[in-house]
């Protein structure tokens, strides 16, 4: 697949997990008050709040796209226009989903099942876009750009105290019932969508045996900001020593490090393998600091 066909292939791919994230917060979330956390959960409090102001409250897409925009500017200013680009494209689409998409009570009325399948196709969709090297912004966005000013607490720190506060909102509007079956929801959400990006493992450790390993190297740490290591090898077939480079990282970066090594060496070979724990910088701290 060329490089076009594959950025086209990955746009496609957000298209489908937005899709599918729009109909979840739409059709089963939204009917039975579901606050799930992030900038869609917030949208559904604003439009139950709104609602005695405004006939049926403030549209699900219109608080989405909204809320994103300010975010996108700091990030903008901060990170710079390269880093927001597929996430920018995936927010546009869920906003765009959930405005054409007619909304539709699928669960009637069933609390346990809208948790059940909106999680299901959250999660999918969630991992759809995680595949294709995309977010959809909110608070994914708000955590890194907070991450930049408290390096030292995690993005997924950042983004569980923001989700929790979310939460706990929803429990003064709807009260607990629905707060504990949004957890339902969320776990089921975070489960798929690590089985979708890279199975339920995680991290990857990941061998590289190439002629070009400085050049294999240089990009992993450059583009990914992975440490790599050099193992001396001996080819037992040609006698021949060879360095093989050793790295570990996360589900999500192993999509980026096999296209990163296959740009610059048709003929590596590369080996992957399940890491169930990884203690160290940029994984889990020693202190037990997720970093």
């Amino acid at each position: 697949m060329t490089a076009h066909k594959s950025m086209l292939w990955d746009y496609f791919v957000m298209l489908a997990g937005t899709a599918m994230m729009a109909v979840a917060i739409d059709s089963l979330y939204d009917p039975m008050n579901l606050v799930t956390g992030g900038v869609t959960g917030l949208a559904i409090l604003v439009k139950a709040v709104s609602n005695g102001i405004i006939e049926g409250g403030i549209p699900l897409w219109l608080t989405n796209a909204v809320l994103n925009v300010p975010l996108f500017l700091a990030a903008m200013k901060i990170k710079g226009m390269k880093f927001i680009g597929r996430t920018a494209f995936s927010t546009l689409a869920l906003s765009a989903w959930l405005y054409v998409l007619p909304p539709m009570n699928f669960s009637d009325g069933d609390i346990l099942l809208a948790s059940v399948f909106g999680g299901i196709l959250t999660g999918v969709g969630l991992g759809l876009v995680f595949l294709a090297r995309g977010t959809t912004g909110g608070v994914e966005l708000l955590a890194t750009l907070i991450h930049e000013k408290v390096r030292y607490y995690s993005i997924v720190r950042i983004m569980s105290f923001i989700d929790g506060l979310i939460i706990i909102t929803g429990v003064f509007v709807f009260g607990v019932r629905p707060a504990l079956y949004a957890m339902i929801a969320i776990y089921i959400v975070t489960r798929l969508s690590d089985y979708v990006v890279e199975g339920w493992k995680f991290a990857k450790t990941v061998y590289v045996i190439t002629e070009k390993k400085q050049e294999v190297a240089n990009a992993i740490m450059n583009s990914l900001g992975r440490g790599v290591t050099g193992l001396k090898a001996l080819g037992m077939y040609s006698g021949k020593e060879r360095t093989m480079l050793f790295c570990v990282v996360s589900k999500k970066q192993l999509v980026d490090l096999k296209e990163l090594v296959m740009e610059i060496d048709t003929r590596a070979f590369v080996i992957v393998g399940d890491a169930m724990e990884v203690l160290g910088e940029g994984f889990i701290e020693i202190n037990g600091i997720r970093s």
